[in-house]
């Protein structure tokens, strides 16, 4: 039987929590009801403006191959790609089952986050890149930031370590990493783990030139 005494506290920190909530939700409603006709047009206007800004970025994506799960022909392709779009995840990879489990999530994932170009390279036919970027272990996900590599999932270790994890395992590893949104915001507001990133540009007097 429960303690009656923890039972009271409990009570009690419950009725605080709801009546904070119902304090705030009572203030937000009385800043809506102070609002005049002008101040609601000019939230519109904004709404609106919003919403043709991130119109035009779909549209760009789009122009950009974002949206789709697509093969890098050759290792020159890939640096004109990081440096056209600010978020790229890049599968490196060779004609194996784990390979191709990956490529499964990422080909469902690519559509989901239009914002991210999720492309694909074959490790054994790109041997500079992959000495480059220290590629040793295959399936492996680069995931590129402004053209730099900011973060890597080598293998599935960290998706269960198996080859049974899901699309949404896949999909949360991503966001933590910040290099794919949700509602085109951060899904995790998490903080910069501080790693030594990577270069991938030919050469470090060139600018990205991608930008939101």
């Amino acid at each position: 039987m429960e303690n009656p005494k923890v039972q009271v506290i409990l009570e009690k920190q419950v009725l605080t929590v709801a009546k904070a909530v119902e304090d705030q939700i009572d203030e937000e409603i009385a800043a809506l009801d102070r609002l005049d006709h002008d101040d609601l047009e000019a939230l519109r206007e904004r709404r609106l403006q919003q919403m043709k800004k991130m119109a035009e970025k779909r549209s760009r994506w789009i122009a950009l191959g974002h949206g789709e799960y697509s093969e890098i022909a050759s290792e020159k392709d890939f640096f004109s790609i990081v440096k056209a779009s600010e978020r790229v995840v890049c599968h490196f990879y060779r004609e194996n089952w784990p390979c191709k489990v990956m490529d499964k999530h990422l080909g469902i994932l690519a559509k989901q986050h239009i914002e991210t170009r999720f492309v694909k390279l074959h490790a054994e036919k790109s041997p500079f890149l992959a000495e480059r970027l220290k590629i040793m272990v295959l399936p492996t996900l680069a995931l590129i930031k402004n053209a730099k590599v900011d973060d890597y999932v080598v293998g599935f270790d960290e998706l269960g370590g198996t080859d049974e994890f899901s699309t949404e395992e896949l999909e949360e590893r991503l966001a933590k990493a910040q290099v794919i949104f949700f509602e085109g915001e951060s899904s995790i507001s998490a903080p910069k783990s501080g790693k030594q990133t990577r270069s991938v540009r030919q050469s470090t007097n060139e600018d990205s030139s991608d930008s939101d």
